[in-house]
Formats: C-alpha cells, sequence, structure tokens
C-alpha cells in the first residue's frame, strides 16, 4: 500500500476557526484532502470541528453560510482539557483587514505556545501576523494581498509560493494552494504512498512544491515572447519602491535605451516609462483597497516623489482619485455587511 504502517494509530485533531468572508475553495479543498485521507486509511486519523468568534453561522465571500461546532470562549476552554486541538487553521478571504480582535490573538498565542501547530488557509497570514506568530518566520499569503501584507507587517518573511512550513507554523496562498499544504501534512504523517492515493482521488496529477508560483508565469500573463521584454518587465516588477531609470534597466538588459523603447512599443503598445508607471499604479490601487495606509504612504511605497503628482497619475489611469478609490472600497464593504450585495 505504500503507507507507513507504524503511524496507523496516528492522529490529528484539527479547528478550522472561520473568519468573515471566508474564500470557500481554500477551505473545502482542505477539509476534503482530510476526508479523503481517512477513507483511504479506514479510520478517522483527521478529525476536526469548525469555530467562530461568537458559536454563530459565518458567510463566506460566495454568501453561503456555515454552521459552527464551537466559539472562541470554548476553544479558549478547550485548550486546558482533552479537546486541545493539535492543529488550529484560521480561514478567510476578502475584507481580512477589517478584522480584528484580540481575544483571537491571544487564544492563537496560546495555542501555539501550547504546542498546537497554528495554519492558515487564503489571507490567513495576515491574522496570524496581528497575533505577533510571524514575526522572522516565513509565511505565504495570495498573491493579490501580498502588497499591503508586506507593507503592514514587514517584520514578516512573506513570500509569493503556494505555501510555506516554518516550524509549526503552516500558511497557504489560498485557491487550490490548500490541497498541497494538507498532502505535505499528510506526508508528514504517512508518507508518500498516501499522498499518492489521495491524489489519485482528487484526480490530481501532480504533488505541487511548495515553491511553485502562484500566479501564470509572465509569458502566458502577458501573451508576450520576447526573453529580453519579460526580464526588463521581471526587474520592473522587483523595483516598484524605488524605480530604476531606465539607463540602468537598459545596462541590465545589455541594450540601448532605443532598443528597450522600440521593444516596448513592439510587444506591449507603450513606452517603457509608461508600462513602469501603470505596474506602479496597480501596485498602489492594491495597497489603497487592502490596507489602511495612509495615501503618502502609499505614494511612497509605489516610488512616487509626492502624494500630489501620485494622485494626478491615478486619476489619468483610473479615472478617480486615490481617496475615490478607497471610499468606493468602504461603500462596498458596508453593501455586502448589509446584505444589499451578496
Amino acid at each position: 500500500m505504500g503507507i507507513n504502517m507504524n503511524k496507523q494509530t496516528k492522529k490529528r485533531s484539527l479547528v478550522f476557526f472561520l473568519v468573515p468572508h471566508f474564500t470557500l475553495l481554500p477551505f473545502a479543498g482542505a477539509i476534503e484532502t482530510l476526508r479523503i485521507a481517512n477513507r483511504m486509511l479506514g479510520y478517522s486519523a483527521y478529525e476536526w470541528r469548525l469555530a467562530s468568534v461568537d458559536g454563530q453561522k459565518v458567510h463566506s465571500s460566495s454568501g453561503i453560510g456555515m454552521e459552527v461546532n464551537s466559539s472562541l470562549a470554548d476553544e479558549r476552554r478547550f485548550l486546558s482539557g482533552e479537546s486541545r486541538p493539535s492543529m488550529v487553521i484560521v480561514c478567510s478571504g476578502i475584507y481580512v483587514e477589517e478584522f480584528h480582535n484580540k481575544s483571537v490573538n491571544a487564544w492563537l498565542r496560546e495555542a501555539y505556545n501550547r504546542g498546537a501547530a497554528i495554519g492558515s488557509l487564503c489571507t490567513g497570514a495576515h491574522v496570524l501576523a496581528q497575533a505577533g506568530l510571524l514575526n522572522g518566520k516565513r509565511c505565504a499569503i495570495h498573491w493579490e494581498n501580498l502588497p499591503g501584507f508586506s507593507e503592514t507587517f514587514p517584520q514578516a518573511e512573506v513570500y509569493a509560493d503556494l505555501y510555506e512550513v516554518d516550524g509549526n507554523l503552516y500558511t497557504c496562498a489560498g485557491g487550490t494552494a490548500s490541497l498541497d499544504m494538507m498532502l505535505n501534512l499528510i506526508g508528514q504523517d504517512f508518507g508518500e504512498g498516501l499522498v499518492n492515493r489521495v491524489c489519485e482521488q482528487h484526480l490530481t496529477d501532480r504533488v505541487r512544491s511548495a515553491h511553485d508560483r502562484q500566479r501564470l508565469p509572465l509569458r502566458a500573463r502577458l501573451g508576450v515572447q520576447n526573453s529580453k521584454v519579460l526580464s526588463i518587465i521581471e526587474l520592473m516588477e522587483s523595483n516598484l519602491s524605488e524605480p530604476l531609470s531606465l539607463l540602468e534597466i537598459a545596462d541590465d538588459a545589455g541594450l540601448s535605451r532605443r532598443q528597450i523603447e522600440r521593444l516596448f512599443r513592439q510587444e506591449m503598445g507603450r513606452s517603457p516609462a509608461r508600462y513602469y508607471l501603470e505596474i506602479r499604479l496597480d501596485r498602489a490601487r492594491h495597497l489603497l483597497v487592502q490596507s489602511s495606509m495612509p495615501v503618502v504612504e502609499v505614494a511612497v511605497a509605489c516610488g512616487f516623489v509626492s502624494a500630489s503628482h501620485f494622485s494626478k497619475c491615478y486619476r489619468e489611469l483610473y479615472n478617480r482619485s486615490p481617496q475615490q478609490e478607497r471610499a468606493e472600497r468602504k461603500l462596498t464593504m458596508t453593501s455586502n455587511r448589509t446584505g444589499v450585495v451578496v
């Protein structure tokens, strides 16, 4: 069977803590991976329960409500008894930046200090960082949330990986990456044989490594084939807070400024300076909607020398000011919470 028989009696108990607007896909992927592992083993090696702050139903980002088994108060009591979990996984999604709960932070720290593994799905690393658990630790978060997260929690070592395991801390970028993180856990517990059998049930053709990329390669994402243009764009994306001059880019690429100008006109339909500006503004937009950073700090983080210049460029590209962008996002959040929009 390829399963380590010496581990047949091993068990893990997990608590999935649901944050409002959590994403269903990574949550379901994690649960189903563990369920299939149990089925392949023939016994419940993995047991779980769902928890929320108040013990009440939690609605996902798709509007589907999920009943839970326990409240935060219950879980804090369980830490000192037989129901103490061996692993706690925070499940969140959109609007995680608005979730602030000191009691949740204290519970996560206590569970960690008592030896429980602490994990997160999708944007849950944000909650773990709020609790101070990711200081100096490697972690993963969804690529869309990475800019805001890295600015808010500079002490965390965040990567655009599928998942990260740093000691007893497990973080996952979300989406289908939750399958990969759970397969890693199953592999630790029972070996590669069980992992392969679970993959077959999942109709998954391979086990992805933790460091596989989250996003499509630039070549596929942009529809660009020219390797020089792609390498220049990668260089630009790596230098957003302190933009490089075209001369510096040319020296790195081994091309003249005129050659770079011509290549970008042909491949991207715009000048390299314009393209560089657009990806900086795209990062600024993510920071505006995913963090509470003052507009002037967003401007500095994206390489603008002044807030006025930043606002001018932002309005020209997006037809609204940075302040309007943030206000529209708050309005959308309020609508979702009141049920006007699902």
